[in-house]
């Protein structure tokens, strides 16, 4: 039987780097030089004009809906053909959201046969008292033999404004919250499902953490979809959320917690069709159906 760890070694469709694989050879392999890199040649659209002073075109800012690395990789280049290595002006790199942060860095630690997965929940530390939408990389460090929780977002300049308490290449797990440990805190009471969101465009609610809790399941599964990205049970913000969809969701959330004995579980639960990514998704971000793009 194939171990969590020899999955998370190998690329999904969205990791695997094709025809831009020398793009990321030259990067040591270290997790702090791969943050290094990606850092130099992704900036976090919403972020850009506030820390970067960097004013994004909204074809600029569009760019945020490419899903694959193979296509990011494509993009950086277009934009400047200098290697990953040596970091571009934030003019001159990829406005994108965490997402690709995140899903980069799996590309990264994948194409050096380092297991790593995104994962999708929320940040402690952005706005106090409030639990953001965002997401992390997770790898497996077989020194210490665990999984280390890490936010290759987390530049100079944003650790300079932010102030985390912690070092963004080994995150604790009370700082990021994991979608499945939101919903279930949600459920049991322990947390409100109000304070998870995104604050700056006053959305949040049990709907959005039953969201990410299905977009984690898939990226637990390899398939790192867009945090926009709408399918099969997931509610909407104006939909009830029903007793059957809450006893589903309590069951992927049990899954996407229970450690790396459950990868069989995992791979099984996200078989059902209302739980994985369908061909055709919504796109809230644009308002359109399209194609998955794997």
């Amino acid at each position: 039987m194939e171990t969590a760890q020899e999955y998370y070694r190998n690329h999904g469709p969205m990791t695997s780097p094709g025809a831009y694989s020398a793009m990321i050879a030259p990067i040591p392999g270290d997790i702090a030089a791969a943050c290094s890199a990606i850092q130099g040649a992704l900036i976090h659209r919403d972020i850009a004009p506030w820390l970067y002073d960097v004013k994004l075109s909204e074809e600029a800012r569009d760019l945020a809906n490419m899903r694959p690395v193979a296509a990011m990789l494509r993009q950086i280049l277009a934009l400047s053909d200098r290697p990953l290595t040596e970091a571009r002006e934030p003019k001159q790199r990829m406005p994108v959201v965490c997402r690709h942060f995140a899903t980069m860095l799996c590309g990264v630690l994948r194409e050096q046969g380092v297991p790593a997965r995104a994962r999708c929940g929320f940040g402690a530390y952005f706005n106090p008292g409030r639990f953001e939408d965002h997401w992390v990389a997770e790898y497996w460090n077989s020194a210490q033999n665990r999984w280390i929780l890490v936010d290759a977002q987390l530049d100079g300049v944003q650790r300079k404004t932010f102030k985390p308490d912690f070092d963004p290449l080994d995150v604790p797990r009370d700082r990021f919250i994991l979608a499945g440990d939101a919903w279930r805190q949600c459920r049991d009471g322990q947390a409100n499902p109000n304070l998870f969101g995104l604050s700056f465009i006053n959305e949040q609610g049990l709907w959005w953490v039953a969201q990410n809790l299905i977009r984690d399941l898939a990226a637990l599964n390899r398939t790192e979809m867009l945090p926009w990205d709408v399918w099969g049970a997931m509610p909407r913000p104006t939909t009830e959320i029903t007793d059957r969809e809450i006893n589903l969701l309590d069951r992927v959330s049990e899954a996407t917690l229970a450690g790396d004995h459950a990868l069989p579980d995992l791979q099984q639960i996200y078989q059902d069709d209302r739980l994985c990514v369908s061909e055709v998704i919504f796109n809230a971000s644009r308002q359109t159906h399209e194609n998955a793009a794997f």
